[in-house]
């Protein structure tokens, strides 16, 4: 675990913001289990063999998750956002996180890499 990614989350403002961040990066790391992470832009990255797989970031009342990768996924309709190659998930304070399906997107999307 890199320690600028501990202290983005750590620093985030808002608690439920934080939770959702390390939640978010244990997803990550529990189905791409060779992932490497750092600060890039001022956003917590994943990468696999060098190459984008996810990214985290804040927003004044969101939390954004994109994965990378994501051309051919069975993406859910209306959940994600963007181009087929990349799909972003917005996050609000109170909506369920389907950890599940993000642990099994981010592993098929990243399997590739």
């Amino acid at each position: 675990m890199n320690q600028e990614v501990t202290a983005f989350i750590e620093t985030v403002k808002d608690p439920w913001q934080g939770e959702l961040c390390s939640r978010l990066r244990e997803i990550v790391h529990g189905s791409v289990p060779d992932i490497q992470e750092r600060m890039q832009y001022k956003k917590p990255h994943f990468l696999k063999n060098g190459k984008y797989a996810a990214v985290i970031s804040t927003s004044k009342d969101a939390v954004s998750f994109t994965i990378f990768n994501a051309a051919g996924l069975p993406i859910p309709e209306g959940q994600f956002d963007g181009p087929p190659e990349r799909k972003t998930m917005k996050l609000r304070q109170g909506d369920s996180l389907d950890a599940e399906l993000l642990s099994s997107l981010v592993g098929q999307a990243a399997a590739s890499l």
